[in-house]
C-alpha cells in the first residue's frame, strides 16, 4: 500500500468513485459520510491524507479542517462543490494542501493526492546538521523546525520548505514561479497565489509586532526575498 487515506464527502456515489480510483493506485481507503464521523476515523485509522468536502452534515468540512490541523499536520486535499477563491484562500490559509472543485477529474485528483504526499512526508534528515542563525531566528534543517526568541514556531512542512529556501539564500529575490518550482515541484497543479498565502502564515508566525526585524519582503512586481532588517530601518 502507498498509504491510508481517510475520504470524507456526503454523496455515497463520490465516495465510490474516488475509492475505487485510489485503491487501483494501492492506497487503502477510509471513508465517512459526515463530520463527526470523519473525526472519529481521523484519530482512529490515523490516515497519511485526508480528502475533506466543505459541506457536510453533523460538522462542516471548515470545522473537521480546523480539528485535523490542532492534532498535527496530515495533508489535506478539499474537495467541494463550492468554487469561489475565497473559499479556496481561506482553505489555504487554514492548512489545507489543495483544493479541487467540483466536478473533478478522479485521475487528477488521485494525481494531487501522490503529489501532495511527495511535497509534504518528511524524508530521512542528513547526518550532518544544518542550522541557520539570524537575529531572534534560528532554522534546523535536520529538525525540520524553527525557534523565534527561543520559543519552537509551529511550522507546516511546506511552509518550512518555504522558509527554508529563501533564508539559505538571504538576500536573492525569488519569483512566485521560482519558488512553486522549489518548493512544490513541477507536478503542482495550482496557481502563484498559493506562494501569497503561505508567505503571509509566515510573516504572521515570524514577524510579530513587538519583534524589532521583518525577515521576507515582497519585491513588487517580481516575486520575495528573505534579508534580516531591523523594523526601523523597514519604516
Amino acid at each position: 500500500m502507498h498509504g491510508r487515506i481517510l475520504v470524507v464527502d456526503d454523496e455515497p456515489n463520490v465516495l465510490e468513485l474516488v475509492s475505487v480510483y485510489l485503491n487501483r493506485e494501492g492506497f487503502a481507503v477510509t471513508t465517512a459520510e459526515d463530520g463527526r464521523k470523519a473525526l472519529e476515523l481521523f484519530d482512529s485509522v490515523h490516515p497519511d491524507l485526508v480528502i475533506l468536502d466543505l459541506m457536510l452534515p453533523e460538522l462542516d468540512g471548515w470545522e473537521v479542517c480546523r480539528y485535523i490541523r490542532t492534532a498535527g499536520q496530515t495533508p489535506i486535499i478539499m474537495l467541494t462543490a463550492r468554487n469561489e477563491d475565497l473559499d479556496r484562500i481561506v482553505g489555504l490559509e487554514m492548512g489545507a494542501d489543495d483544493y479541487v472543485p467540483k466536478p473533478f477529474n478522479p485521475r487528477e485528483l488521485v494525481a494531487r493526492v501522490k503529489a501532495v504526499l511527495r511535497r509534504t512526508r518528511i524524508m530521512p534528515a542528513d547526518e550532518n546538521q544544518e542550522i541557520l542563525r539570524f537575529p531572534y531566528l534560528e532554522i534546523d534543517k535536520l529538525r525540520h523546525a524553527a525557534r523565534l526568541k527561543d520559543a519552537e514556531i509551529p511550522l507546516t512542512p511546506k511552509e518550512f520548505d518555504l522558509l527554508w529556501l529563501l533564508a539559505s539564500h538571504p538576500g536573492r529575490t525569488y519569483t512566485r514561479e521560482e519558488l512553486l518550482e522549489h518548493v512544490w515541484g513541477y507536478d503542482y497543479f495550482g496557481d502563484d497565489r498559493t506562494i501569497d498565502v503561505h508567505i503571509k502564515r509566515l510573516r504572521k508566525k515570524l514577524e510579530p509586532e513587538e519583534l524589532p526585524y521583518r525577515y521576507i519582503h515582497t519585491v513588487w512586481g517580481v516575486g520575495y526575498r528573505f534579508e534580516p532588517i531591523a523594523t526601523a530601518e523597514v519604516r
